[in-house]
């Protein structure tokens, strides 16, 4: 196993957004726990130039560095100053910043620290985008009873990506992957099936979307993506989702934003009372 990566924080704030998105991102290539190092509340480009520097000398390679900047004026510093060095650098809040700016035509603040005046829903968010990556693809499923939602559906159907949007709207989501002959986890037959969402997709798309996945492995895994096995599948997933009891949910041809839209709208009926909080 691989030793676990070390990622490298610059903020003008503590830098917990971009701690919090360095692990996710890193969860991906190491069992390990992620090694972060910050340089928070940087006011200064000869700060942060020192920061980088110490390591790329104690490294003596390529390094990745995630930042966020409030400040326009140090954000354009730090990124001129990193694009002639071996530096993977990536501006986590720069460009949200500007596509809002772009979008209402206002003039954001530009101070640091801001988010962390908000109320506990940015917290709620933090605890949702965790729960979304520790759920993922089945995983865990003796927690799947900590859930708001459980999506559930044969794979290519959106679990993972529509995991994620809710889960960036403070809703703890977990996604169980179905697949033919495969017994699902018992604890689904446990939880109130008016939290679980049945996902599935039009045979032939979907059978084309899996042989665009497979790409030269086409030939040896091709049953993966044929339209009958394809159609076996989603037969199998359909009968499941009739014995829970939960509400089927049609992806193919919809973005994540729509289809997430209508899950919570049944997601919000059903639980109107407020039970979600």
């Amino acid at each position: 196993m691989s030793a676990p990566p070390t990622i490298y924080i610059i903020s003008d704030s503590v830098g917990d957004s971009a701690a919090q998105m360095a692990a996710a991102a890193a969860s991906q290539f190491s069992a390990g726990e992620t090694n972060i190092q910050r340089l928070p509340k940087a006011s200064n480009i000869d700060q942060i130039a020192d920061f980088i520097q110490s390591h790329l000398a104690e490294n003596g390679g390529e390094i990745v560095v995630f930042y966020t900047i409030a400040d326009p004026r140090l954000r354009a510093q730090l990124h001129d100053y990193v694009e002639d060095k071996p530096v993977q650098a990536v501006d986590l809040i720069g460009p949200a910043i500007e596509a809002i700016a772009e979008v209402t035509g206002l003039k954001p603040k530009g101070k640091p620290g801001l988010i962390r005046r908000t109320d506990k829903d940015y917290f709620n968010r933090i605890d949702a985008m965790e729960y979304a990556v520790n759920h993922d693809d089945g995983r865990n499923p003796e927690e799947l009873k900590d859930a708001d939602i459980v999506l559930i559906g044969v794979s290519r159907t959106s679990k993972t990506p529509l995991s994620i949007y809710l889960a960036s709207r403070g809703y703890k989501v977990a996604n169980v992957p179905l697949a033919k002959g495969v017994t699902v986890p018992t604890q689904l037959f446990e939880i109130d099936p008016r939290r679980i969402f049945g996902l599935t997709s039009d045979p032939v798309l979907l059978s084309s979307i899996r042989f665009k996945r497979l790409g030269n492995a086409a030939e040896v895994a091709g049953s993966y993506a044929n339209i009958d096995n394809v159609q076996e599948d989603l037969d199998e997933a359909r009968m499941l989702m009739r014995r829970l009891g939960c509400i089927v949910i049609k992806t193919d041809k919809r973005a994540i934003e729509e289809t997430a839209q209508e899950i919570l709208r049944h997601y919000e009926h059903s639980f109107a009372s407020g039970e979600h909080d």
